[in-house]
């Protein structure tokens, strides 16, 4: 199973790419984590969100693995416990696809793009600062697995 994350925006602190490699590392061989940095819109006070956010879109299309299904997360997405996302998870993997789990920049996601997608996620209720989201979302697609293959990582 391919998972790509197209996330916006580089330059991370060191501590993001260590954890994000540490629970990649851990999943098997046949589950590919691919994370894909597409540079964020220059913010200044000239232009407006929509612009930018528009020509982030147009970086993330581009990062799109082709027939993928695109999933976007999204504090108005769906919101799932730990077992309901280690479900998705099972169903993208029998589904045989690509996934594209797209993580917007500091204003959020083109709408086209959002409507685009197929399913629309919502790690939390919090507001979480992009670093966070991505250990976060890394940690839950190992806790999935783990749930998925029977691992004792996964206690309830």
């Amino acid at each position: 199973m391919l998972i790509r994350i197209v996330a916006v925006g580089t330059k991370m602190p060191a501590w993001v790419g260590a954890a994000v490699d540490d629970y990649t590392r851990r999943l098997p061989g046949d589950w590919r984590i691919d994370w894909r940095e597409v540079r964020a819109e220059p913010r200044g006070a000239s232009g407006h969100a929509g612009a930018w956010i528009q020509r982030e879109a147009a970086r993330i299309r581009a990062a799109l693995p082709d027939e993928a299904r695109l999933v976007v997360l999204d504090e108005r997405g769906r919101d799932l416990d730990t077992r309901q996302f280690a479900q998705r998870v099972a169903a993208w993997r029998d589904d045989a696809r690509p996934v594209a789990i797209v993580i917007g920049g500091p204003d959020g996601l083109d709408p086209e793009l959002a409507r685009g997608a197929q399913e629309t996620l919502r790690l939390s209720s919090l507001t979480l600062p992009h670093p966070l989201v991505r250990v976060l979302l890394a940690e839950q697609l190992f806790r999935a697995w783990s749930i998925l293959a029977g691992h004792p990582y996964h206690r309830e």
